[in-house]
C-alpha cells in the first residue's frame, strides 16, 4: 500500500501537470489513503478538475472536498446573465430535446431541473453548466425516466463493466431496483470505483447509481 507521504506527493504533481487547475490554490492534505482538498478554486470548473486530478491517483481510496470557488472580480456577471447564456448552452446541446431541462440561478449557483431518456444527458448538462463562466456550484435536479426492466439493466451494466474492466467486474455485484442501480464489492483504487459507477451511469434506464463499493 502506497504511503500517505507519497499519494500527497503524487497528488500535488498531479493537480501542477492539471492544465486547468492553478496547483498553489488548492491545498493537499492525506490521511489512510483520503485525500483532502482545500482551497479556493477561481471557477468551479477548475475545482471540478482538482477532484477528478486527485482521483486520478494510484493508492487514493477517497477525496473529501473543502474548497470554496472564488470567481475573479472581473470575471463575475449577474445572475441574469448566467441565466440566459445557460438556457443558450441548452438550447444548444446535441441530443437534448428543447425544454427538456429549465434552469434557475441564485448567487451564481445554477439548480437544473427537467425530465429526460438517458443519465449521459443530465451528466452532459451539469459538465457543459459547470464550465460557464461566474458558476460558482451546480445543483443537478433532472429526472432521468426508468423505462427498461431491471434485469435489462443490470444485464447491460454488467457487460460494459466487463468492456471497462474486467477484474473489477468479478468483485462488484449489481442490484436494480424502479432505476435505481447499487453496486456493492470491494475495489482497489477511487479510479476503479469511477470505472463501476460511470458503467452504471451511462446505462440507459438507470436513474440513480447507490454506491456501496468498499475499498480492500
Amino acid at each position: 500500500m502506497k504511503e500517505d507521504w507519497k499519494i500527497k506527493q503524487d497528488v500535488e504533481e498531479e493537480l501542477d501537470w492539471t492544465p486547468d487547475v492553478v496547483a498553489t490554490r488548492i491545498g493537499v492534505e492525506v490521511a489512510d489513503g483520503i485525500v483532502s482538498l482545500s482551497g479556493h478554486p477561481a471557477s468551479y470548473s477548475e475545482k471540478l478538475a482538482a477532484e477528478d486530478a486527485a482521483r486520478r491517483v494510484s493508492g487514493v481510496r477517497a477525496v473529501v472536498v473543502d474548497m470554496q470557488v472564488r470567481v475573479p472580480h472581473h470575471e463575475v456577471r449577474d445572475d441574469a446573465d448566467i441565466a440566459g447564456a445557460a438556457d443558450t448552452l441548452l438550447r444548444w446541446t446535441v441530443g437534448l430535446p428543447e425544454g427538456a431541462v429549465t434552469v434557475q440561478v441564485e448567487k451564481g449557483h445554477v439548480t437544473l431541473r427537467g425530465d429526460v431518456d438517458w443519465a449521459y444527458q443530465s451528466r452532459l448538462v451539469t459538465r457543459g453548466i459547470a464550465h460557464m463562466r461566474s458558476v460558482t456550484g451546480v445543483t443537478n435536479l433532472i429526472c432521468v425516466r426508468a423505462d427498461l426492466a431491471a434485469a435489462d439493466i443490470g444485464d447491460a451494466i454488467s457487460r460494459a463493466l466487463k468492456r471497462h474492466a474486467e477484474r473489477e467486474a468479478k468483485h462488484i455485484d449489481i442490484k436494480v431496483e424502479d432505476g435505481t442501480v447499487t453496486l456493492t464489492g470491494k475495489v482497489d483504487s477511487a479510479s476503479e470505483r469511477d470505472a463501476a459507477r460511470g458503467a452504471a451511469w451511462a446505462t440507459r434506464g438507470v436513474t440513480a447509481v447507490v454506491d456501496n463499493l468498499e475499498f480492500n
